[in-house]
């Protein structure tokens, strides 16, 4: 039976405005994530993030390089955000997420990108970096619906997200796909300047599991619904691999999608770190993933 995406529902109930007015008010006094800088967006205050109240968009595609449950054989639909509320020092994107690389989009363009994708036969929606433009992309998702869009939405983030906002989404979002950057306070204060992010990403990482459980795919192998997990292998278990797999088993599920991912490069700011100028051995790409299956996860790598 065709998956059945439940934004459309919502929609159709009128719970969808509801929760585009309680994303809408958050706005004035910016607490969209965890740093909860209090800027008036609507006004044109900056925040960390340096996100005004306007959507920016840096491109629009079918992407073929994302985890193969997404791309399936028509390509997973991205919608690259610009800005980022975490902004590592090691960020792979920093043009688009430090620099600011990208154009203003109104919501009736952003409505307009979902549809292109969806006539490009992508399989999904795919908001990638979407946490501090969350009011403004499910604001455009009334005018989608009423042009056709039935696509799976996928929410490509960093982990570092409002728990309040998350329980916002619960039945907009069809795949959660987050990083879990850091098991360790250090680290995540070192290089992302934010202390708080192990103990935020496993709170998150619940309330994700909880709404759509674990990835669920169809017949083709294309995932419809569910939590897909990235973890970046970092020089010197910087991230703390192990922890974080333990938790995943303990607290989320054995059955967790979790791409353990060996790309990391220098990149941005990493330089003036020792400990980041170099990419990752192939023993410490196998150390993390012998970890993984140590605590019995198999999915995803």
């Amino acid at each position: 039976m065709p998956y059945v995406v439940r934004y459309i529902e919502l929609h159709e109930k009128g719970e969808l405005t509801r929760r585009i007015d309680s994303l809408n008010e958050i706005l004035p006094e910016c607490s969209l994530c965890p740093r909860r800088c209090g800027v008036n967006r609507i006004q044109g205050e900056l925040g960390y993030c340096k996100a005004g109240s306007e959507l920016m968009v840096s491109s629009v595609s079918p992407h073929f390089g994302e985890e193969a449950p997404l791309v399936g054989y028509r390509g997973s639909g991205t919608i690259f955000l610009t800005h980022c509320n975490l902004r590592c020092v090691f960020c792979q994107n920093d043009d688009i997420s430090h620099g600011g690389r990208g154009e203003k989009a109104s919501l009736s363009q952003m409505a307009s990108y979902m549809i292109r994708l969806k006539e490009l036969g992508c399989h999904n929606i795919n908001f990638v970096t979407p946490t501090h433009y969350t009011p403004q992309i499910v604001a455009s998702l009334p005018e989608a619906i009423g042009l056709g869009l039935n696509l799976p939405l996928v929410y490509n983030c960093s982990g570092y997200e409002s728990l309040e906002v998350i329980k916002l989404l619960d039945g907009i979002i069809d795949i959660y796909m987050p990083d879990a950057k850091y098991a360790g306070e250090e680290p995540a204060r070192r290089f992302s300047n934010a202390p708080d992010y192990p103990h935020v990403l496993r709170e998150v990482l619940k309330e994700m599991h909880r709404q759509v459980g674990d990835l669920q795919m169809d017949q083709n192998g294309i995932a419809q619904r569910g939590l897909l997990i990235r973890h970046l292998v970092m020089p010197e278990d910087l991230a703390g691999t192990e922890d974080l797999m333990k938790f995943i088993v303990g607290e989320i599920s054995r059955d967790s999608y979790v791409n353990i991912m060996q790309q990391y490069r220098p990149q941005h700011k990493s330089f003036d770190y020792p400990e980041l100028r170099r990419r990752i051995t192939h023993g410490e790409y196998l150390d993390a993933v012998k970890a993984a299956r140590r605590f019995g996860l198999h999915r995803g790598f």
